[in-house]
């Protein structure tokens, strides 16, 4: 990861650990594609422990069943890149991790995997709290580290997004 990509991701955490602590309200991620690249960009940030309750890598499907609570009919019926498997996996890693305010990530990075409705790149990111849930379809181009990047930078702006908006 370049060094400018890394300074803008941990520029955008350090707003998000700010606001939650200002907020006094906590965080959890739960992710696919992306390997856990959120939660690492946040928990880069000194003080992230004050409101980052943790993460759930969940590359797997059967860990986001076990885990999360997706339910197997929605894998089989729309698959795991799916606006539907994206808010069960934010509703799930609210829960499991205690959080006040989740994201979750699930997408097909590339450079195999794709298909002609759900094409390398498409990414489904979902936030969520105690009181409402938004899925946001993006479609990233680029190497397989490029949509990685992409999705991460989208994430953390969805949630500062979000938490700025919302109330708890």
């Amino acid at each position: 990861m370049a060094k400018r990509d890394m300074d803008a991701l941990t520029g955008l955490a350090r707003e998000i650990v700010g606001l939650a602590d200002a907020k006094n309200v906590s965080l959890g991620t739960a992710e696919s594609c992306t390997g856990g690249m959120v939660s690492a960009v946040l928990t880069s940030v000194p003080g992230a422990s004050e409101v980052f309750k943790g993460a759930v890598v969940s590359y797997a499907n059967e860990v986001k069943v076990s885990l999360l609570g997706v339910r197997s009919e929605s894998l089989l019926k729309e698959g795991a890149v799916s606006e539907r498997v994206a808010l069960e996996m934010v509703q799930g890693a609210r829960k499991a991790l205690f959080a006040d305010y989740a994201v979750s990530i699930t997408g097909v990075a590339g450079p195999g995997g794709g298909s002609a409705r759900k094409p390398v790149g498409t990414v489904w990111i979902a936030v969520a709290n105690k009181r409402e849930e938004r899925a946001l379809l993006h479609r990233f181009t680029g190497t397989r580290e490029q949509i990685r990047l992409g999705a991460t930078e989208a994430a953390l702006q969805k949630l500062l997004l979000f938490v700025q908006d919302t109330v708890r």
